[in-house]
């Protein structure tokens, strides 16, 4: 069983005209932003397939979130490694879904959050649906966008500062990418504030 719109066609059904799902990725990686996206799909054009997008292959990832781009009003916002070593990531996350929010196209009338939070700093009625990406096809949809767009933005940084892995690990702690680590150093865009890489910084001062 996959998600379905029975969640989102309830608020529809009580008068809300806009409901947007919104999603994060990136919470463990020890390099790269954290990414949200937030997603208003038209009920007449969901596309096929939509799920948790880490059930879904890349490359259906990929035609899901061109295909939502073309039918849905779609957003995606980051928050920056300096954030998320000065709040902490999940104020950081937080952030960045407000922001994906913010930019889309019409505001929504009412946002679904996956996880056990709503936001701080959301001033639209919201709910939090815990694993929503595998209960709500907008939730769904937004983890698919933001998966593409955070994917898209490590690729081009393991371009920037290659030896790291992260066109594969995507930032997250492999163990090649812990030994790229030891052995070539901390990026600017490593999360300092996150174990590993605050212990090599800080082994590194002694």
């Amino acid at each position: 069983m996959g998600p379905d719109f029975e969640i989102e066609k309830a608020m529809l059904a009580s008068g809300v005209c806009r409901v947007a799902g919104v999603d994060e990725v990136g919470r463990g990686p020890l390099a790269g932003p954290v990414t949200a996206a937030a997603v208003v799909l038209d009920p007449a054009r969901i596309p096929d397939g939509l799920n948790d997008s880490k059930v879904v292959s890349p490359k259906r990832r990929a035609a899901l979130a061109a295909a939502l781009a073309a039918c849905a009003d779609v957003s995606v916002g980051h928050a920056s490694v300096s954030e998320i070593d000065e709040h902490n990531i999940l104020r950081a996350s937080h952030i960045a879904m407000v922001r994906a929010v913010a930019g889309l196209q019409v505001q929504p009338e009412f946002v679904l959050i996956d996880g056990s939070m709503v936001p701080r700093g959301l001033d639209i009625p919201a709910r939090s649906v815990v694993k929503g990406d595998a209960r709500s096809l907008s939730i769904a949809a937004a983890s698919i966008v933001a998966k593409t767009a955070r994917d898209r933005i490590m690729v081009d940084l393991a371009q920037q500062h290659p030896g790291y892995g992260w066109e594969t690990n995507m930032g997250y702690g492999s163990k090649s990418h812990i030994s790229a680590l030891q052995n070539l150093g901390v990026t600017p865009h490593h999360r300092r504030s996150f174990k590993p890489v605050h212990n090599m910084l800080y082994q590194g001062k002694t």
